[in-house]
Protein backbone atom coordinates (compact mmCIF):
# COMPACT_ATOMS: atom_id res chain seq x y z
CA UNK A 1 0.00 0.00 0.00
CA UNK A 2 1.13 3.50 -0.89
CA UNK A 3 1.13 6.66 1.24
CA UNK A 4 -2.17 8.44 -1.14
CA UNK A 5 -3.99 5.15 -0.79
CA UNK A 6 -3.63 5.14 3.07
CA UNK A 7 -3.87 8.84 3.85
CA UNK A 8 -7.37 7.99 1.61
CA UNK A 9 -8.67 4.96 3.50
CA UNK A 10 -7.71 7.55 6.96
CA UNK A 11 -9.47 10.71 6.06
CA UNK A 12 -12.20 8.34 5.04
CA UNK A 13 -12.65 6.85 8.83
CA UNK A 14 -12.20 10.60 10.68
CA UNK A 15 -15.71 10.60 12.33
CA UNK A 16 -17.80 13.40 13.85
CA UNK A 17 -18.04 14.06 17.14
CA UNK A 18 -21.43 15.52 17.23
CA UNK A 19 -21.15 16.15 21.08
CA UNK A 20 -18.18 18.33 20.89
CA UNK A 21 -18.56 19.97 17.41
CA UNK A 22 -15.16 18.49 16.28
CA UNK A 23 -13.47 15.90 14.09
CA UNK A 24 -11.95 13.69 15.79
CA UNK A 25 -11.40 9.92 15.16
CA UNK A 26 -9.15 7.20 14.32
CA UNK A 27 -7.62 7.23 10.81
CA UNK A 28 -6.43 4.19 9.40
CA UNK A 29 -8.02 0.64 9.66
CA UNK A 30 -8.78 -0.72 13.43
CA UNK A 31 -6.05 -1.86 15.34
CA UNK A 32 -6.75 -4.95 16.58
CA UNK A 33 -6.74 -5.90 20.25
CA UNK A 34 -3.70 -8.24 20.96
CA UNK A 35 -4.73 -12.04 22.35
CA UNK A 36 -3.53 -12.37 25.96
CA UNK A 37 -3.12 -16.61 25.56
CA UNK A 38 0.78 -17.90 25.64
CA UNK A 39 0.56 -19.93 22.26
CA UNK A 40 3.42 -20.70 19.63
CA UNK A 41 2.00 -19.92 16.26
CA UNK A 42 1.94 -23.02 14.78
CA UNK A 43 4.37 -23.55 11.79
CA UNK A 44 1.61 -22.93 8.76
CA UNK A 45 0.17 -19.52 10.11
CA UNK A 46 0.54 -16.64 8.83
CA UNK A 47 3.81 -15.33 9.81
CA UNK A 48 3.05 -11.44 9.10
CA UNK A 49 -0.38 -10.35 10.66
CA UNK A 50 -1.42 -7.23 11.33
CA UNK A 51 0.62 -5.79 8.92
CA UNK A 52 -0.78 -7.60 5.97
CA UNK A 53 -3.69 -5.39 5.57
CA UNK A 54 -1.34 -2.59 4.33
CA UNK A 55 0.36 -5.16 1.86
CA UNK A 56 3.39 -6.35 3.75
CA UNK A 57 4.08 -10.36 3.50
CA UNK A 58 7.21 -12.62 4.15
CA UNK A 59 8.04 -12.56 0.17
CA UNK A 60 8.32 -8.49 0.73
CA UNK A 61 10.06 -8.78 3.95
CA UNK A 62 12.84 -10.85 2.59
CA UNK A 63 13.26 -9.12 -0.15
CA UNK A 64 13.86 -5.87 1.82
CA UNK A 65 16.54 -8.31 3.91
CA UNK A 66 18.30 -9.23 0.73
CA UNK A 67 19.02 -6.05 -0.93
CA UNK A 68 19.99 -5.14 3.26
CA UNK A 69 22.31 -7.50 3.12
CA UNK A 70 24.15 -7.06 -0.59
CA UNK A 71 26.92 -5.53 0.29
CA UNK A 72 28.44 -7.65 3.51
CA UNK A 73 26.22 -6.64 6.51
CA UNK A 74 27.01 -8.21 10.03
CA UNK A 75 22.70 -7.26 10.86
CA UNK A 76 19.83 -6.26 9.24
CA UNK A 77 16.68 -5.19 10.35
CA UNK A 78 13.33 -3.77 9.47
CA UNK A 79 10.97 -1.78 11.36
CA UNK A 80 7.14 -1.59 10.76
CA UNK A 81 5.02 1.05 12.78
CA UNK A 82 1.44 2.01 12.82
CA UNK A 83 0.53 4.64 15.32
CA UNK A 84 -2.61 6.64 15.98
CA UNK A 85 -2.42 8.73 18.49
CA UNK A 86 -5.60 11.17 19.68
CA UNK A 87 -5.67 14.29 21.40
CA UNK A 88 -7.90 16.77 23.33
CA UNK A 89 -7.42 20.03 25.72
CA UNK A 90 -9.96 21.54 26.90
CA UNK A 91 -9.68 25.33 28.25
CA UNK A 92 -12.25 27.34 30.18
CA UNK A 93 -14.46 24.75 30.37
CA UNK A 94 -14.32 24.37 26.67
CA UNK A 95 -12.65 22.21 24.27
CA UNK A 96 -10.32 24.06 21.66
CA UNK A 97 -7.88 21.39 20.39
CA UNK A 98 -8.20 18.33 19.22
CA UNK A 99 -6.06 16.55 16.46
CA UNK A 100 -5.37 12.99 15.13
CA UNK A 101 -1.98 12.23 14.27
CA UNK A 102 -1.11 9.11 12.55
CA UNK A 103 2.38 7.52 11.88
CA UNK A 104 2.62 4.55 9.43
CA UNK A 105 6.31 3.51 8.07
CA UNK A 106 9.11 1.50 8.16
CA UNK A 107 12.79 1.65 8.53
CA UNK A 108 15.57 -0.47 7.51
CA UNK A 109 19.09 -0.42 9.93
CA UNK A 110 21.94 -2.29 8.21
CA UNK A 111 24.83 -2.63 10.75
CA UNK A 112 28.47 -3.33 9.71
CA UNK A 113 30.74 -3.52 12.84
CA UNK A 114 30.08 -0.04 14.93
CA UNK A 115 29.03 1.99 11.89
CA UNK A 116 25.32 2.00 10.88
CA UNK A 117 23.65 3.44 8.07
CA UNK A 118 19.25 4.05 8.30
CA UNK A 119 16.59 4.79 5.72
CA UNK A 120 12.80 4.84 5.99
CA UNK A 121 9.98 5.07 3.76
CA UNK A 122 6.26 5.86 4.23
CA UNK A 123 5.43 3.94 1.57
CA UNK A 124 4.77 0.35 2.19
CA UNK A 125 5.54 -1.54 -1.53
CA UNK A 126 7.45 -3.68 -2.31
CA UNK A 127 9.67 -0.91 -4.27
CA UNK A 128 10.06 1.60 -1.68
CA UNK A 129 11.49 -0.74 1.08
CA UNK A 130 14.06 -2.26 -1.60
CA UNK A 131 15.33 1.31 -1.72
CA UNK A 132 15.34 2.32 1.57
CA UNK A 133 17.17 -1.03 2.33
CA UNK A 134 19.80 -0.19 -0.64
CA UNK A 135 20.17 3.48 0.98
CA UNK A 136 21.19 1.62 4.08
CA UNK A 137 23.24 -0.81 2.68
CA UNK A 138 25.73 1.63 1.60
CA UNK A 139 27.18 1.51 5.06
CA UNK A 140 28.64 -1.87 4.12
CA UNK A 141 31.14 -2.87 1.15
CA UNK A 142 31.73 -6.92 0.74
CA UNK A 143 30.44 -9.73 -0.32
CA UNK A 144 26.24 -10.16 0.31
CA UNK A 145 25.23 -12.12 2.93
CA UNK A 146 22.94 -14.55 2.78
CA UNK A 147 18.98 -14.07 3.71
CA UNK A 148 16.58 -16.10 6.37
CA UNK A 149 15.27 -19.11 4.50
CA UNK A 150 12.12 -18.67 6.35
CA UNK A 151 11.49 -16.19 9.31
CA UNK A 152 10.09 -17.26 12.16
CA UNK A 153 7.79 -16.24 14.69
CA UNK A 154 8.27 -17.07 18.66
CA UNK A 155 6.74 -18.01 20.88
CA UNK A 156 3.62 -15.32 22.23
CA UNK A 157 5.53 -12.05 24.22
CA UNK A 158 4.83 -10.90 27.75
CA UNK A 159 1.37 -9.45 28.14
CA UNK A 160 2.23 -6.56 30.67
CA UNK A 161 -0.30 -3.82 28.89
CA UNK A 162 -3.12 -6.08 27.64
CA UNK A 163 -6.19 -3.96 27.91
CA UNK A 164 -9.63 -4.41 27.37
CA UNK A 165 -10.72 -2.24 24.95
CA UNK A 166 -7.98 -0.55 22.56
CA UNK A 167 -8.27 3.21 21.99
CA UNK A 168 -9.50 2.99 18.77
CA UNK A 169 -12.80 1.48 19.86
CA UNK A 170 -13.36 4.56 22.79
CA UNK A 171 -15.46 7.27 21.00
CA UNK A 172 -14.75 11.04 21.72
CA UNK A 173 -18.28 11.31 23.82
CA UNK A 174 -16.49 8.53 25.50
CA UNK A 175 -13.35 10.91 26.45
CA UNK A 176 -14.81 14.18 27.05
CA UNK A 177 -16.70 13.62 30.54
CA UNK A 178 -13.20 12.76 31.80
CA UNK A 179 -12.17 16.04 30.77
CA UNK A 180 -15.41 17.67 31.92
CA UNK A 181 -15.19 15.67 35.26
CA UNK A 182 -11.98 17.21 36.33
CA UNK A 183 -12.51 20.66 35.15
CA UNK A 184 -15.25 20.96 36.96
CA UNK A 185 -14.25 18.84 40.43
CA UNK A 186 -10.83 21.38 40.53
CA UNK A 187 -13.22 24.58 40.67
CA UNK A 188 -15.51 22.59 43.09
CA UNK A 189 -12.58 22.02 45.31
CA UNK A 190 -11.12 25.38 46.02
CA UNK A 191 -12.69 28.70 45.01
CA UNK A 192 -8.92 30.30 44.93
CA UNK A 193 -8.76 28.33 40.92
CA UNK A 194 -9.18 31.07 38.50
CA UNK A 195 -8.35 28.61 35.52
CA UNK A 196 -8.18 24.79 34.73
CA UNK A 197 -6.40 23.50 31.54
CA UNK A 198 -6.56 19.95 31.06
CA UNK A 199 -5.08 17.55 28.57
CA UNK A 200 -5.79 14.34 27.46
CA UNK A 201 -4.12 11.77 25.07
CA UNK A 202 -4.78 7.90 24.07
CA UNK A 203 -2.46 6.32 21.22
CA UNK A 204 -2.90 2.91 19.75
CA UNK A 205 0.39 1.34 18.26
CA UNK A 206 1.62 -1.74 16.87
CA UNK A 207 5.45 -2.34 15.59
CA UNK A 208 7.09 -5.54 13.77
CA UNK A 209 10.66 -6.35 13.24
CA UNK A 210 12.01 -8.48 10.72
CA UNK A 211 15.50 -9.14 11.30
CA UNK A 212 18.26 -10.99 9.39
CA UNK A 213 18.72 -13.17 11.82
CA UNK A 214 15.36 -14.95 10.82
CA UNK A 215 13.06 -13.10 13.65
CA UNK A 216 9.76 -12.02 13.19
CA UNK A 217 8.10 -10.36 16.71
CA UNK A 218 4.91 -7.87 16.73
CA UNK A 219 3.38 -6.43 19.63
CA UNK A 220 0.70 -3.78 20.61
CA UNK A 221 1.52 -0.99 22.53
CA UNK A 222 -1.49 1.11 23.88
CA UNK A 223 -0.84 4.32 25.56
CA UNK A 224 -2.53 7.09 27.61
CA UNK A 225 -2.11 10.43 29.46
CA UNK A 226 -4.04 12.90 31.63
CA UNK A 227 -2.43 16.52 32.47
CA UNK A 228 -4.43 19.21 34.75
CA UNK A 229 -2.96 22.55 35.25
CA UNK A 230 -4.15 24.99 37.49
CA UNK A 231 -3.60 28.30 38.07
CA UNK A 232 -4.64 29.75 41.09
CA UNK A 233 -5.24 33.84 42.99
CA UNK A 234 -4.84 34.68 46.51
CA UNK A 235 -4.78 38.40 47.60
CA UNK A 236 -3.46 39.50 44.27
CA UNK A 237 -1.20 36.93 43.75
CA UNK A 238 -0.99 34.07 41.53
CA UNK A 239 0.48 30.60 41.34
CA UNK A 240 0.37 27.77 38.65
CA UNK A 241 1.34 24.51 38.93
CA UNK A 242 -0.21 20.92 38.01
CA UNK A 243 -0.01 17.06 38.14
CA UNK A 244 -0.33 14.31 35.59
CA UNK A 245 -0.51 10.72 35.10
CA UNK A 246 -0.19 8.18 32.28
CA UNK A 247 0.64 4.46 30.92
CA UNK A 248 -0.33 1.97 28.69
CA UNK A 249 -3.80 1.59 29.84
CA UNK A 250 -7.63 1.22 28.68
CA UNK A 251 -10.15 3.60 29.32
CA UNK A 252 -10.48 1.99 32.48
CA UNK A 253 -7.77 3.58 34.10
CA UNK A 254 -9.38 6.40 34.37
CA UNK A 255 -12.17 5.30 37.48
CA UNK A 256 -13.02 7.62 40.08
CA UNK A 257 -10.27 7.07 42.16
CA UNK A 258 -7.52 8.20 39.69
CA UNK A 259 -9.43 11.35 38.74
CA UNK A 260 -9.97 12.16 42.52
CA UNK A 261 -5.98 11.63 43.11
CA UNK A 262 -5.23 13.95 39.81
CA UNK A 263 -7.99 16.80 40.97
CA UNK A 264 -6.21 17.06 44.38
CA UNK A 265 -2.74 17.07 43.75
CA UNK A 266 -3.47 19.07 41.46
CA UNK A 267 -4.72 21.78 43.38
CA UNK A 268 -2.92 20.97 46.73
CA UNK A 269 -0.02 21.65 44.76
CA UNK A 270 -0.48 24.55 43.90
CA UNK A 271 -2.48 26.39 46.70
CA UNK A 272 0.42 25.53 49.01
CA UNK A 273 2.83 27.35 46.98
CA UNK A 274 0.94 30.66 48.82
CA UNK A 275 2.30 29.43 51.83
CA UNK A 276 5.63 28.76 50.51
CA UNK A 277 9.08 30.45 52.20
CA UNK A 278 12.43 31.09 50.20
CA UNK A 279 14.56 28.04 51.01
CA UNK A 280 18.04 28.38 52.60
CA UNK A 281 21.33 28.73 50.53
CA UNK A 282 24.13 26.32 50.83
CA UNK A 283 25.86 22.95 51.09
CA UNK A 284 22.60 20.69 53.78
CA UNK A 285 21.17 17.44 53.52
CA UNK A 286 18.26 16.70 51.66
CA UNK A 287 15.80 14.15 51.70
CA UNK A 288 14.31 13.19 48.22
CA UNK A 289 10.44 12.50 48.31
CA UNK A 290 9.83 9.12 47.28
CA UNK A 291 8.39 9.10 43.61
CA UNK A 292 8.97 11.57 41.20
CA UNK A 293 12.35 12.72 42.78
CA UNK A 294 13.73 9.67 40.58
CA UNK A 295 14.27 12.24 37.65
CA UNK A 296 17.18 13.47 39.63
CA UNK A 297 18.49 9.46 39.18
CA UNK A 298 17.11 9.06 35.81
CA UNK A 299 19.29 11.99 34.72
CA UNK A 300 22.27 12.78 36.68
CA UNK A 301 22.74 9.32 36.78
CA UNK A 302 21.07 7.16 34.56
CA UNK A 303 22.09 8.13 31.45
CA UNK A 304 25.28 7.52 32.31
CA UNK A 305 24.99 4.20 32.73
CA UNK A 306 23.51 4.07 28.94
CA UNK A 307 26.63 1.79 26.90
CA UNK A 308 27.00 3.68 24.08
CA UNK A 309 27.94 6.59 26.27
CA UNK A 310 30.64 4.23 28.38
CA UNK A 311 31.73 2.31 24.75
CA UNK A 312 32.55 6.23 23.98
CA UNK A 313 34.01 6.42 26.59
CA UNK A 314 32.26 10.15 27.59
CA UNK A 315 30.06 8.70 30.75
CA UNK A 316 32.41 8.69 33.95
CA UNK A 317 31.21 5.07 34.68
CA UNK A 318 33.33 3.77 31.79
CA UNK A 319 35.62 2.47 34.08
CA UNK A 320 33.59 1.61 37.08
CA UNK A 321 31.93 -2.21 36.08
CA UNK A 322 32.68 -4.14 38.95
CA UNK A 323 33.61 -1.51 41.51
CA UNK A 324 31.45 0.31 44.47
CA UNK A 325 29.89 3.60 43.70
CA UNK A 326 27.46 4.07 46.10
CA UNK A 327 26.53 2.48 49.62
CA UNK A 328 25.54 -1.45 50.15
CA UNK A 329 22.44 -0.94 50.46
CA UNK A 330 21.70 0.88 47.25
CA UNK A 331 20.53 -0.80 44.51
CA UNK A 332 19.61 0.48 40.96
CA UNK A 333 17.34 -1.29 38.15
CA UNK A 334 16.19 -0.68 34.81
CA UNK A 335 12.99 -2.72 34.05
CA UNK A 336 10.88 -2.75 30.95
CA UNK A 337 8.23 -5.27 33.37
CA UNK A 338 6.03 -2.61 35.65
CA UNK A 339 2.63 -4.31 34.22
CA UNK A 340 0.86 -1.05 32.64
CA UNK A 341 3.78 1.19 33.68
CA UNK A 342 4.66 3.75 30.61
CA UNK A 343 8.01 3.08 30.29
CA UNK A 344 7.40 -0.49 30.17
CA UNK A 345 7.64 -2.77 27.25
CA UNK A 346 7.17 -6.86 26.35
CA UNK A 347 10.30 -6.49 23.51
CA UNK A 348 12.34 -4.04 22.64
CA UNK A 349 12.77 -2.11 18.86
CA UNK A 350 15.41 -4.76 17.73
CA UNK A 351 13.09 -7.14 19.01
CA UNK A 352 14.93 -8.61 21.91
CA UNK A 353 13.34 -9.78 25.46
CA UNK A 354 13.06 -6.80 27.58
CA UNK A 355 13.11 -7.70 31.11
CA UNK A 356 14.55 -5.85 34.16
CA UNK A 357 18.11 -5.03 34.29
CA UNK A 358 20.11 -4.81 37.55
CA UNK A 359 22.28 -1.69 37.24
CA UNK A 360 23.77 -0.93 40.92
CA UNK A 361 23.82 -4.49 42.80
CA UNK A 362 24.53 -3.85 46.59
CA UNK A 363 26.41 -0.13 46.16
CA UNK A 364 28.34 -2.13 42.37
CA UNK A 365 27.97 -0.98 39.38
CA UNK A 366 26.99 -4.62 37.93
CA UNK A 367 26.41 -3.65 34.04
CA UNK A 368 25.11 -1.08 31.67
CA UNK A 369 22.20 -0.61 29.61
CA UNK A 370 22.78 -2.57 26.02
CA UNK A 371 21.45 -2.71 22.92
CA UNK A 372 22.61 -5.40 20.15
CA UNK A 373 25.63 -3.04 18.78
CA UNK A 374 27.00 -2.32 22.45
CA UNK A 375 26.42 -5.55 23.87
CA UNK A 376 28.17 -7.06 20.76
CA UNK A 377 31.12 -4.59 21.80
CA UNK A 378 31.33 -5.82 25.29
CA UNK A 379 31.01 -9.24 24.44
CA UNK A 380 27.47 -9.65 26.33
CA UNK A 381 23.83 -10.28 25.30
CA UNK A 382 21.36 -7.46 24.99
CA UNK A 383 19.44 -6.08 27.64
CA UNK A 384 16.64 -4.81 25.70
CA UNK A 385 17.08 -1.34 25.75
CA UNK A 386 17.30 -1.09 22.33
CA UNK A 387 14.97 1.66 22.18
CA UNK A 388 13.83 4.40 18.95
CA UNK A 389 11.32 7.15 18.81
CA UNK A 390 9.70 5.73 15.84
CA UNK A 391 10.45 4.18 12.59
CA UNK A 392 11.96 7.14 11.16
CA UNK A 393 14.81 6.76 13.70
CA UNK A 394 17.40 3.99 14.62
CA UNK A 395 17.70 2.33 18.24
CA UNK A 396 19.98 3.26 20.79
CA UNK A 397 20.35 2.03 24.70
CA UNK A 398 17.48 3.88 26.38
CA UNK A 399 16.23 3.64 29.87
CA UNK A 400 12.74 2.23 30.42
CA UNK A 401 11.65 2.21 34.05
CA UNK A 402 14.46 3.33 35.85
CA UNK A 403 14.63 3.08 39.73
CA UNK A 404 15.95 2.47 43.18
CA UNK A 405 14.74 -0.39 45.00
CA UNK A 406 13.83 0.03 48.73
CA UNK A 407 16.38 0.20 51.43
CA UNK A 408 16.69 -0.69 55.24
CA UNK A 409 15.62 2.57 56.48
CA UNK A 410 11.93 4.42 57.96
CA UNK A 411 10.33 7.48 56.19
CA UNK A 412 9.67 8.61 59.56
CA UNK A 413 13.53 8.14 60.60
CA UNK A 414 15.34 9.54 57.29
CA UNK A 415 13.47 12.72 58.10
CA UNK A 416 14.24 13.16 62.20
CA UNK A 417 17.85 12.79 60.96
CA UNK A 418 18.20 16.07 59.52
CA UNK A 419 19.10 18.97 61.67
CA UNK A 420 18.63 21.66 58.94
CA UNK A 421 18.37 20.69 55.63
CA UNK A 422 15.09 20.74 52.55
CA UNK A 423 12.69 17.94 50.91
CA UNK A 424 11.99 17.84 47.44
CA UNK A 425 8.33 16.54 46.68
CA UNK A 426 8.32 17.55 42.84
CA UNK A 427 11.07 18.84 40.32
CA UNK A 428 9.76 21.07 37.25
CA UNK A 429 12.96 20.73 35.22
CA UNK A 430 16.53 20.98 35.40
CA UNK A 431 20.00 21.00 32.83
CA UNK A 432 22.43 17.90 33.19
CA UNK A 433 25.69 17.76 31.93
CA UNK A 434 25.29 13.28 30.97
CA UNK A 435 29.15 12.85 30.44
CA UNK A 436 30.41 14.18 33.64
CA UNK A 437 26.86 14.10 35.62
CA UNK A 438 26.65 17.39 36.66
CA UNK A 439 22.92 18.95 37.25
CA UNK A 440 20.98 21.49 38.12
CA UNK A 441 17.53 20.89 39.09
CA UNK A 442 14.66 23.27 40.10
CA UNK A 443 12.44 22.16 42.96
CA UNK A 444 8.58 22.96 42.26
CA UNK A 445 7.23 22.09 45.56
CA UNK A 446 9.15 20.87 48.83
CA UNK A 447 9.45 22.25 52.53
CA UNK A 448 11.83 23.06 55.20
CA UNK A 449 12.99 20.17 57.28
CA UNK A 450 14.13 22.01 60.83
CA UNK A 451 14.94 19.76 63.84
CA UNK A 452 13.82 16.83 62.19
CA UNK A 453 10.52 17.81 61.53
CA UNK A 454 8.69 18.90 58.09
CA UNK A 455 8.27 22.41 58.23
CA UNK A 456 7.29 25.37 55.74
CA UNK A 457 6.62 24.94 51.92
CA UNK A 458 9.19 26.10 49.61
CA UNK A 459 9.19 26.81 45.94
CA UNK A 460 11.11 27.72 43.45
CA UNK A 461 14.07 26.03 44.41
CA UNK A 462 17.67 25.22 42.76
CA UNK A 463 19.56 22.28 43.71
CA UNK A 464 22.99 22.04 41.96
CA UNK A 465 25.90 18.47 42.16
CA UNK A 466 26.51 15.80 40.37
CA UNK A 467 25.59 12.77 39.70
CA UNK A 468 27.89 10.27 40.56
CA UNK A 469 29.19 12.16 43.69
CA UNK A 470 25.31 12.36 44.98
CA UNK A 471 25.11 8.67 44.30
CA UNK A 472 28.06 8.30 46.74
CA UNK A 473 26.47 10.60 49.36
CA UNK A 474 23.40 8.83 50.01
CA UNK A 475 23.53 7.31 53.04
CA UNK A 476 20.11 6.38 54.11
CA UNK A 477 17.27 4.68 51.78
CA UNK A 478 13.59 4.08 52.62
CA UNK A 479 11.37 1.44 52.38
CA UNK A 480 8.62 3.26 50.56
CA UNK A 481 9.66 2.52 46.92
CA UNK A 482 7.26 4.60 44.77
CA UNK A 483 7.17 4.42 40.59
CA UNK A 484 5.66 7.76 39.69
CA UNK A 485 2.95 7.29 37.34
CA UNK A 486 3.49 10.88 35.62
CA UNK A 487 3.79 11.54 32.23
CA UNK A 488 7.59 11.41 31.86
CA UNK A 489 9.62 11.15 28.15
CA UNK A 490 13.39 10.89 28.13
CA UNK A 491 15.17 13.22 25.01
CA UNK A 492 18.53 11.85 24.04
CA UNK A 493 20.60 12.35 20.69
CA UNK A 494 16.71 14.57 19.03
CA UNK A 495 14.77 11.13 19.69
CA UNK A 496 12.08 10.96 22.50
CA UNK A 497 10.53 8.36 24.20
CA UNK A 498 8.22 7.43 27.25
CA UNK A 499 9.89 6.73 30.33
CA UNK A 500 8.79 5.56 34.06
CA UNK A 501 11.13 6.07 37.44
CA UNK A 502 10.97 6.05 41.09
CA UNK A 503 12.91 6.10 44.20
CA UNK A 504 11.99 5.62 47.99
CA UNK A 505 12.27 8.62 49.94
CA UNK A 506 16.54 9.09 50.18
CA UNK A 507 18.65 11.07 52.11
CA UNK A 508 21.70 13.02 50.84
CA UNK A 509 24.58 13.70 52.88
CA UNK A 510 25.19 16.96 51.18
CA UNK A 511 23.49 19.06 48.00
CA UNK A 512 24.47 22.76 46.93
CA UNK A 513 21.13 24.45 47.70
CA UNK A 514 20.38 27.50 45.52
CA UNK A 515 17.90 29.04 47.23
CA UNK A 516 14.86 31.63 45.41
CA UNK A 517 15.26 32.79 41.85
CA UNK A 518 18.26 30.42 41.13
CA UNK A 519 20.59 30.15 38.24
CA UNK A 520 19.16 30.65 34.80
CA UNK A 521 20.52 27.49 33.55
CA UNK A 522 17.48 25.85 36.15
CA UNK A 523 15.25 27.56 34.15
CA UNK A 524 16.37 24.85 30.80
CA UNK A 525 13.62 22.22 29.87
CA UNK A 526 14.61 19.12 31.29
CA UNK A 527 15.33 16.49 28.30
CA UNK A 528 14.02 13.27 29.96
Amino acid sequence: MNRRQFIEMGASSVALASASGFLLGCAGQALEKPTTAAVVPSADAPRVSYFSRFGVDEGMIRDALGVALSRGADHADLFFQHRVLNALQLEDGEVNRAYTRVELGVGVRVVRGDQTGYAYTEELTRESIKRAAQTAAAVADGPARPVPTALAVGAALPQRYAIDVPWDGVKPEQKLPILDGVNAAIFKMDGRIKKVNVSFMDEAGVILIADSQGRLVEDFQPMTSLYVSCVAEQGGRKETNGYNVAGRRGIDFYSPETIGRVVREAVSRTTVLFDAVPAPAGEMPVVLAAGSSGILLHEAIGHGMEADFNRKGTSIYADKIGKPIAQPFVNIVDDAAQPFARGAINVDDEGNPAGTTTLVDRGVLATYMHDSISAKHYGLKPTGNGRRQSYQHPPMPRMRATYMLPGPHEHDEIVASVKRGIYCQSFSNGQVNIGAGDFTFFVKNGFLIEDGKLGRPIKDVNIIGNGPRVLERIDMVGKDLVIDEGGWTCGKDVQSVPVSQGIPTVRVSSITVGGQGGSPAAKAKAKG
